[in-house]
C-alpha cells in the first residue's frame, strides 16, 4: 500500500487531476526521437538490476504509440533471455478497471526478427492486446517475479500516479493475496519529465519498490 494520505480525499483527487494534465503536456512536447533515446537509458538500468537478472518471469506493458516510454527493447531483451513474459489485457470493459497480465505463449508462426505482439489487435488507446484466438492464461499470485509498471508521474518516495483507472493498483493488490505468496518486485519506469516532488496519494495507491528514470535509479526504503 502507499504511504499515508497527506491530503483530504477531495483535495487528492483535484491534485491528481492537475498533475495528470501537467505531465501529459510535458510528454506531448517530447519528440519520438527523444522518447526513444530516454527509453534506451531506462532499459539499460533495468537490465543491470539483480532483481531483473534473477527473475524467471516478468510483467511488461506494451507502450502507447505516443507520449510514453517505449517498451520494445525491454520486451526483446526479456524474450531473448528466456524470461516468461506477461502482458496486460484490459479487454473491452474499460470502465470496470479490470486488468489481467496474460502469459505470453511461444508462437512458432512469428517471423524472425518480429516481436510477438506486432500482429495483435489494438485497443482504444492504440495498445496491442492479446487476441482471443491465442491461449489466454492470466497470472496468479506468485507467478510474476518482477512487474514493470507504467505511470504518468512518480516521486522519490515510490509513489506513482497512473492514468486514473486504477488498473495496476487493483492488479498488484490481487497479486499479493494468499498465504505464503511472494509479492512481485515493482519497478516503475518513466522519462525525466515524469519525476515530481510529491505525488498525491490515496489509501489504495500501491507503493513501488524502485523507480527507474534515464538519469537515475531511485531505491525506495520501506
Amino acid at each position: 500500500m502507499s504511504s499515508s494520505r497527506p491530503f483530504p480525499c477531495d483535495e487528492v483527487i483535484a491534485r491528481k487531476k492537475e498533475l495528470r494534465k501537467e505531465i501529459r503536456s510535458k510528454l506531448k512536447a517530447l519528440s519520438k526521437e527523444e522518447i526513444r533515446a530516454q527509453s534506451v537509458r531506462v532499459w539499460d538500468r533495468l537490465f543491470e538490476l539483480p532483481q531483473y537478472r534473477q527473475a524467471r518471469s516478468i510483467g511488461l506493458f506494451l507502450s502507447m504509440p505516443t507520449g510514453e516510454i517505449s517498451t520494445e527493447l525491454a520486451l526483446k531483451n526479456a524474450s531473448e533471455n528466456e524470461k516468461q513474459v506477461y502482458v496486460p489485457q484490459v479487454g473491452k470493459n474499460f470502465e470496470q478497471a479490470d486488468m489481467e497480465l496474460i502469459k505470453v505463449v511461444k508462437d512458432d508462426g512469428i517471423k524472425q526478427g518480429e516481436l510477438f505482439y506486432h500482429s495483435w489487435p489494438l485497443n482504444k488507446w492504440g495498445i496491442p492486446e492479446p487476441p482471443p484466438h491465442i491461449p489466454l492464461i492470466p497470472a496468479a499470485p506468485g507467478d510474476i517475479d518482477v512487474i514493470v509498471v507504467p505511470g504518468l508521474a512518480f516521486d522519490e518516495k515510490g509513489n506513482r500516479l497512473g492514468q486514473g483507472k486504477g488498473y495496476y493498483d487493483r492488479f498488484i493488490a490481487r497479486m499479493t493475496l494468499g498465504e505464503g505468496v511472494s509479492a512481485p518486485f515493482l519497478v516503475a519506469v518513466g522519462l525525466e519529465c515524469q519525476l515530481t516532488d510529491r505525488v498525491p496519494v490515496e489509501e489504495y495507491d500501491q507503493l513501488m519498490d524502485l523507480v527507474l528514470l534515464p538519469s537515475q535509479t531511485i531505491v525506495i526504503e520501506k
